[in-house]
């Protein structure tokens, strides 16, 4: 299994659970975006779409080389899960074949007050049932989205919708360390 960690706007800072998550555990490495401050959605997406092109599809006994097995699994924090939103609607089928899931952690809502006008491109967002498991986390108190915006996504997406209390952006900032919780949630999508 392979996890592509895919921060927002800003990157990941150290004490973030992405960056931790990513310390802990080799499988898990970080999709560089070229401007972390000026987020482009095009070059964004294009970046995901490079990353996981580049992965070899997985060889299953008794399937064929077009259904073989997927075994990327997205972990998106903030703007990154309206990017995975969008790559998704984009991508060609052989890529969203290498996908097993994604998780999708306090997406930001791009038309809210404190959405950062720094990040172009993003107000579109697809509204598309995505092609893989999926499952969207929010936090009651965020200050870049509402719960009822989390929902919302989560309904669109076809996302499970796990609510996790009131514990901000479920960023760096809300103290979490490793996020134990959040790796729960993580191990319960992979597992299907």
């Amino acid at each position: 299994m392979r996890y592509f960690i895919l921060p927002g706007h800003g990157n990941s800072g150290p004490g973030h659970w992405q960056s931790l998550w990513e310390l802990e555990d080799a499988d898990f490495h970080r999709i560089e975006q070229s401007d972390w401050e000026n987020p482009i959605r095009e070059e964004w997406v294009a970046t995901l779409e490079a990353a996981v092109s580049a992965v070899a599809l997985t060889a299953v006994p008794g399937a064929s080389s077009a259904t073989g097995g997927s075994d990327i699994v997205l972990v998106a924090h903030s703007l990154a899960c309206l990017m995975v939103a969008e790559w998704a609607s984009v991508a060609p089928a052989a890529s969203l074949r290498k996908i097993k899931g994604a998780l999708l952690v306090a997406p930001v809502d791009p038309h809210g007050p404190a959405f950062p006008g720094s990040a172009r491109g993003f107000g579109n967002i697809p509204t598309a049932a995505l092609p893989f498991p999926s499952l969207v986390v929010a936090s009651g108190n965020d200050p870049y989205a509402t719960l009822e915006y989390a929902h919302r996504r989560a309904r669109d997406w076809g996302s499970a919708f796990a609510d996790v209390g009131a514990l901000g952006h479920i960023n760096g900032s809300s103290g979490l360390g490793a996020w134990p919780q959040g790796r729960i949630l993580l191990d319960s999508l992979v597992r299907g």
